[in-house]
């Protein structure tokens, strides 16, 4: 009857989202008075998830599951749930859990709530607030089915340290990859992956050039950040897909987002508006990114983006 997540991974290594997914189910778990459960895939260090308030660890290694396909997934998760017998599933808001989320709410008979930002409201009945409307408004949302699906917002609910023994064991379910092969994989060049950063930092076309790059680059190092960029720099060829960032691209919700010669065009601003502080630099004053923002820098690119550099380089070095 435990709380059950699916922790996710990337070449082996557990992502920040599963221990905020984590953090997010030992919450649920003392409301309903259970442990929590999790199963991972293809990861060998798993005891980590014990600082987080995991109990018990389910691990699968098997090379078909070496690249994500969402059935074969959501069915391994799908498995572990029905042998832990949980009423409650809990997953991130990747792109690759939402893909998995509703597959495993149709195996489940269960109902699924995504971009979940808080602990349910009450467990009975059961209540989550979620974010609707691209991220403008809250709503809470009450789950009558037996089984509840549940993907957590990121960087909503936080990480969250909570001490337990993590006993692992192999689990070893039926696993039908069918006749989907993954043929290859586009992956940004970040130090840091969007989906795991506390911080972005994006580029629009005011840099006016991919050679003028390094000023994205140079700042996110600062910081420790991810860099990322709109749809028109994606589209001319100047960054990889994999960085757009927006709701035709990657949604982002990191702490910090910082927007520099972005002009704010709806989808854009859609896609990043869960973010929790939102920065732009801009020379023109009437961008609609300054009405989204939380701080707003009306000067040029080239002269404000390297004074950042040096004054957060100074004030790193002096603390």
């Amino acid at each position: 009857m435990s709380v059950l997540i699916y922790a996710e991974s990337d070449n082996g290594s557990l992502r920040k989202g599963a221990f905020e997914v984590a953090s997010y189910a030992k919450g649920v778990a003392d409301a309903l008075g259970t442990t929590v459960t999790a199963v991972t895939v293809n990861v060998d260090d798993v005891a980590v998830l014990g600082s987080y308030g995991v109990s018990k660890v389910l691990k699968v290694s098997d090379d078909k599951l070496s690249k994500f396909q969402a059935k074969a997934y959501s069915s391994v998760i799908e498995q572990a749930a029905k042998a832990e017998e949980s009423q409650v599933v809990i997953l991130s808001s990747s792109t690759d859990s939402k893909y998995a989320a509703p597959l495993l709410g149709v195996a489940l008979n269960a109902a699924v709530a995504s971009n979940v930002v808080k602990l349910p409201k009450s467990t009975s009945p059961f209540v989550v607030e979620r974010t609707a409307f691209t991220n403008k408004a809250f709503q809470d949302t009450q789950l009558n089915s037996a089984i509840k699906v549940i993907c957590v917002s990121n960087n909503a609910y936080g990480v969250k340290e909570d001490n337990v023994t993590a006993v692992a064991e192999d689990f070893l379910p039926s696993i039908d990859a069918g006749n989907l092969e993954v043929v290859s994989i586009d992956k940004a060049t970040d130090k840091v992956s969007i989906a795991d950063a506390d911080v972005v930092v994006s580029g629009g076309r005011g840099l006016k050039g991919p050679e003028n790059w390094h000023l994205i680059e140079d700042l996110a190092t600062v910081l420790g950040a991810a860099t990322a960029c709109s749809k028109p720099v994606s589209d001319m060829g100047w960054r990889p897909h994999s960085e757009h960032v927006g709701q035709t691209g990657k949604p982002v919700a990191t702490n910090l987002y910082i927007a520099v010669g972005i002009s704010g065009a709806i989808q854009h601003l859609a896609g990043i508006n869960a973010s929790k502080v939102k920065v732009v630099v801009n020379t023109d004053p009437e961008a609609p990114f300054f009405k989204a923002a939380d701080y707003g820098v009306v000067g040029d690119a080239f002269e404000v983006v390297p004074q950042l550099i040096e004054k957060l380089k100074a004030f790193k070095s002096a603390n």
